[in-house]
């Protein structure tokens, strides 16, 4: 879950951009947008919301939240369309370590939340 001070910037910004990774809405109200899988729309994986405690919404230093893609296609597309939405670009995509076995890229959405999607080669 992560936090939005902008609800319906933030549904548009996930609608295109989890979409890559073949998540949809499953659940909306007036507070929160849940996304699960096209397969599975009862599994809720993934929260936007405006704070419980009306507070405004920021980001945690340290934090991220980070989606399996299956493929590294997939992990391309979703930096590409991200970026295309709003998102800020905080890592291309490429192999973490240099020399390692997975896959990743990074982004900031419009809130400043820290997202990863990543994939195992």
């Amino acid at each position: 879950m992560v936090g939005t001070n902008d609800i319906e910037s933030a549904n548009k910004f996930y609608d295109i951009v989890l979409g890559t990774l073949n998540l949809t809405k499953a659940y909306e109200d007036t507070k929160c947008i849940g996304y699960a899988k096209d397969t599975a729309l009862e599994e809720i994986e993934f929260y936007i919301t405006k704070p419980a405690n009306k507070e405004t919404a920021s980001f945690g230093n340290g934090t991220q939240i980070s989606f399996y893609a299956d493929n590294k296609i997939k992990v391309d597309k979703f930096h590409e369309v991200a970026l295309k939405a709003g998102g800020k670009d905080e890592g291309l995509p490429g192999l973490r370590p240099q020399n390692g076995n997975v896959y990743y890229a990074y982004i900031r959405d419009l809130d400043g939340n820290k997202i990863c999607a990543y994939t195992n080669l």
